[in-house]
């Protein structure tokens, strides 16, 4: 029996985690708070978008390898009721990160940005992005993978202190069985 997720799987979940949390961190604490008119805005914007594109590849590629893919069992807390939310939650893992790319890519296609920060047209941003409806869905977005990633690494904790499961080999580099 696996009892450990491929190497694959495992280096494209921490990739994703990497930058997911690198991606909150710059949206939420750098571009939130620099004003449009920054020149430093468009480097971390591109910064900032290179990675969001990048995490909706490895998530395509995930969500790929991981159905035709051998996998160990799900991990089980013996209460029916967080067995049942950890399914909810890794399906709203997968729904708010597309969501959250996908809605970040449609603001910068409304926006102008491909041409602004990976184009070098020598456009100035526009003076607020409040004015582009994707923003609303990209802040939603991005607030719920928010608390998504605390519950998630709660869990974790969960698991491998409390129940001591070794929940985190699973999803870590070795022996598959």
């Amino acid at each position: 029996m696996v009892t450990r997720y491929s190497p694959f799987l495992v280096a494209i979940h921490w990739m994703v985690a990497f930058l997911v949390i690198l991606g909150l961190v710059i949206g939420n604490v750098v571009l939130e708070h620099m004003p449009n008119d920054d020149p430093q805005k468009i480097l971390a914007l591109k910064g900032h978008m290179a990675a969001g594109i990048f995490v909706l590849v490895l998530m395509l590629i995930r969500i790929f390898v991981k159905l035709f893919s051998e996998k160990p069992p799900h991990a089980n807390t013996g209460k029916l009721f967080f067995d049942k939310l950890r399914t909810v939650v890794h399906v709203l893992f997968y729904i708010c990160v597309i969501a959250l790319t996908v809605s970040g890519i449609g603001l910068a296609v409304t926006a102008g940005l491909f041409d602004i920060v990976f184009g070098n047209s020598g456009q100035p941003l526009p003076a607020s992005f409040d004015a582009f409806p994707p923003l609303k869905g990209h802040q939603l977005f991005g607030s719920i993978l928010m608390v998504l990633v605390v519950l998630h690494v709660v869990a974790v904790i969960y698991h491998q202190f409390v129940l001591k499961d070794k929940l985190i080999s699973r999803m870590w580099f070795g022996r598959r069985s």
